[in-house]
């Protein structure tokens, strides 16, 4: 089976983007093809590999949220502003991330995948950084169309 992290477009897209916005961190999330659960697949500038074992409910956590409502989300100073128990966002307390930025990414007009650029200090993103972290999920969308295809077996 395919793996994201075996897509080196996917990298790339990941990569500049980190550079690009000069944050630590960019995860990149999807839905998992059965069930609305959520799990982030690939990201650089990651600590440690635990954002691997992080799987999220649809609602839950930055991941969850974004999907289940399609609109971009803002985070700054976590976890003091975080709405909610902290234990909500297990990719923020794993990457200890303090401000992020995540956009949805869509499937057949669908949000089923996120884009997020984190930091561990108190930078928050721009809203030319935002409009790059936008363009960079538009970018992923088209890369990872023909794999979300590939996976429904269409």
């Amino acid at each position: 089976m395919m793996e994201i992290n075996d897509l080196p477009e996917v990298i790339k897209v990941c990569d500049q983007l980190k550079e690009q916005a000069s944050c630590d961190f960019v995860g990149l999330a999807i839905q998992n093809r059965v069930g609305p659960d959520v799990r982030w697949h690939y990201a650089v500038g990651n600590l440690n590999d635990k954002y691997k074992l992080i799987t999220v409910r649809f609602g839950k956590g930055i991941a969850g949220k974004v999907i289940s409502t399609g609109v971009p989300m803002k985070m700054a100073n976590f976890p003091h502003q975080a709405t909610g128990k902290v234990t909500d966002y297990p990719i923020a307390l794993a990457e200890k991330l303090n401000t992020c930025y995540a956009v949805p990414i869509f499937f057949n007009g669908a949000p089923k995948g996120v884009l997020l650029a984190g930091n561990r200090d108190s930078s928050v993103f721009s809203e030319t950084e935002q409009e790059w972290v936008k363009e960079s999920a538009e970018a992923l969308e088209q890369i990872l169309k023909d794999y979300m295809d590939f996976r429904s077996g269409g």
